[in-house]
């Protein structure tokens, strides 16, 4: 058994072997009568925000500040483990074998405790165990709501949770063993799985979906009907219980069961109306250290930006976290309050082909590290970010999220400065030493998208100055062509991180055999260090890995990224204190608890 630290360095996840501790209420700090409303652009849809359905608009907000699990995301950014809900602990780590334990007196807002038939229920949702083989669910999706339609068979166990068999609590394949008391539940992987606790995300109450999906009212007799399906493989019982946890918390207007709304976390929801606003208030009931101060936050719907801004202006909200636009930046600036302005963890970078391109021009390394240094980095961020968010930075790193332990001592020492400004005639030396004065490259990129178009020609028009003749291969299907042999000779998007979880990341882009990997890139030398990573549990050392994949990576010439997307977040300081908005999801609402009155 071993010992980690409780907050995670970089995109690792503290392990911890320490003992529960009772859980004893902690003195209410809710201001009363205080209350502030947000601007989001989304509406609140659905309870359950690991659907297909329900991971969209403000549902994983609402589900962070209502629902709680082991970990949570701060802005730092850095996964924090919440043992005020409960520990994990791992038993061993050849095979891995980790242990979840759920804190005394944690309850959901009804009273019933919370326990391992919440874990259990959350398992076999998120494992696939039981899922059908085969089964093709998108038969079955209203393509206007994008909800499934009554024609969805009855009789098929399908959890709709996007499992994935190679990944995550896919890799539990064996259904896990829950002690005596209840309290904990034990999983054994298949194979070493790095980020386990992020694969464990907080739980829906099992006895409610039990006691609509099997119609049993006693809440004892619910859960351990949970316990019983899972543990006989009862097709039938888990072919309701897959179908309620799917649909039975969309919701289009409040509901009359308020047991479909169960809170574990800080705040409940208490009122709704579709696209309109969602109501959260303080839960009297919660336990736990993430207590809420003000009252009552109401989430308010509007998908204009400028619309959110001008109700900020006029005080109708205190909060609003719009899209990221010139036009908005502008307004708010101006505006006594505060501005938050920063960047999420999604960022927009520049790959090459290294096989298999339209021209071939980059499967020679001088021809790469040339191109390299005549694309505009610092322009582009100048010109076509700064007026969003009145600055931001190059992100230098291919793995690290600026922020997180580790970025700036991998950035000081990967390489990246050599190409933080354009150098023309260090790119036609190179050229000449690879007597390929005049290279073609052909620049995939989305079409439709302003910015990218924008990418495009300002790196066009540098790179002609070294004699490259860069041509546009933009196509509307550009996302189907990543990675089509003869398609292009680089490519301009974005890559999406919603977590700090590892796996996801330079293993899946830089391995050979990466799943994202879409450039042909391949390093023995890199291969070797995520085969090492993939299997490593020591935080430090899963560093120490990641920076030389960065180095690694870099000095392969693969490409650069140039900044993480911009985020604007603003609050009026007069109203309320406590907004810092992370990098990852849920951004602003991940600290709900942490908002203050500020009088």
């Amino acid at each position: 058994m071993m010992t980690r630290p409780r907050v995670a360095a970089a995109a690792t996840l503290a392990l911890a072997a320490l003992a529960l501790t009772g859980c004893t209420a902690p003195a209410s700090q809710v201001v009363q009568g205080s209350s502030i409303d947000v601007g989001w652009n989304q509406s609140f849809t659905s309870y359950n925000s690991l659907t297909s359905y329900g991971n969209r608009g403000a549902n994983p907000a609402v589900a962070g500040a209502t629902l709680s699990g082991f970990t949570f995301t701060n802005d730092v950014p850095e996964v924090v483990e919440d043992d005020s809900f409960g520990r994990y602990e791992v038993l061993s780590e050849d095979p891995l074998v980790v242990r979840f334990t759920v804190a005394d007196g944690v309850t959901w807002s009804d009273g019933t405790a919370i326990d391992a038939a919440d874990l259990l229920l959350e398992w076999a949702a998120l494992s696939g165990a039981f899922n059908e083989p085969d089964f093709d669910a998108s038969e079955f999706v209203d393509p206007d709501t994008r909800q499934f339609t009554d024609e969805f068979p009855t009789d098929v166990v399908y959890f709709d949770s996007g499992a994935d068999p190679e990944f995550g609590l896919g890799l539990v394949t064996e259904t896990p063993t829950v002690s005596e008391d209840k309290k904990s539940m034990t999983m054994a992987f298949d194979e070493p799985f790095i980020d386990f606790a992020l694969a464990m995300p907080a739980p829906l109450p099992a006895h409610v979906v039990a006691a609509n999906a099997l119609d049993i009212d006693d809440v004892q007799e619910a859960k351990e009907a949970v316990y019983e399906a899972i543990e006989t493989e009862d097709e039938e019982a888990l072919a309701a219980l897959s179908r309620f946890w799917n649909t039975g918390f969309n919701f289009e207007e409040m509901p009359d069961d308020e047991s479909l709304l169960l809170s574990s976390g800080p705040y409940v929801v208490t009122d709704f109306v579709l696209d309109q606003y969602v109501t959260l208030s303080a839960n009297s009931e919660y336990r736990g250290s993430r207590q809420p101060k003000i009252e009552e936050v109401t989430i308010r719907y509007l998908s204009e930006p400028l619309a959110q801004v001008q109700a900020f202006q006029n005080s109708e909200l205190q909060v609003i976290v719009p899209q990221a636009t010139a036009d908005v930046w502008t307004a708010l600036s101006g505006l006594e309050g505060t501005v938050v302005g920063g960047g999420e963890a999604n960022f927009e970078h520049l790959d090459l082909q290294f096989a298999q391109s339209k021209s071939g021009s980059f499967d020679d390394p001088l021809v790469r590290e040339a191109f390299l240094k005549v694309v505009p980095r610092q322009e582009i961020v100048d010109k076509l970010i700064t007026p969003l968010t009145g600055s931001t930075e190059l992100r230098d790193s291919q793995v690290f999220v600026p922020g997180a332990a580790g970025y700036e001592a991998s950035v000081a020492a990967n390489g990246s400065s050599e190409f933080a400004s354009v150098d023309v005639e260090g790119a036609k030396e190179l050229l000449a030493e690879a007597g390929n004065p005049n290279p073609e490259v052909c620049i995939l990129y989305s079409p439709t998208n302003p910015r990218r178009s924008n990418e495009f020609l300002f790196i066009q028009q540098s790179a002609a100055q070294a004699g490259f003749n860069v041509t546009d291969c933009s196509s509307a299907d550009w996302q189907d062509l990543l990675g089509t042999a003869g398609s292009y000779d680089a490519a301009i998007y974005g890559w999406e991180v919603t977590s700090l979880g590892i796996l996801k990341g330079a293993p899946n882009t830089f391995a050979t055999d990466g799943p994202t990997n879409r450039n042909f890139y391949s390093n023995p030398e890199v291969d070797a260090l995520i085969d090492e990573l993939t299997v490593e549990f020591d935080p430090e050392r899963q560093v120490e890995l990641l920076t030389e994949i960065d180095e690694l990576v870099w000095g392969d010439f693969y490409g650069v990224p140039f900044y993480s997307n911009p985020m604007i977040a603003a609050y009026d300081q007069s109203v309320v204190t406590g907004i810092s908005p992370s990098p990852v999801p849920p951004r602003a609402f991940w600290n709900i608890w942490d908002w203050a009155p500020a009088s």
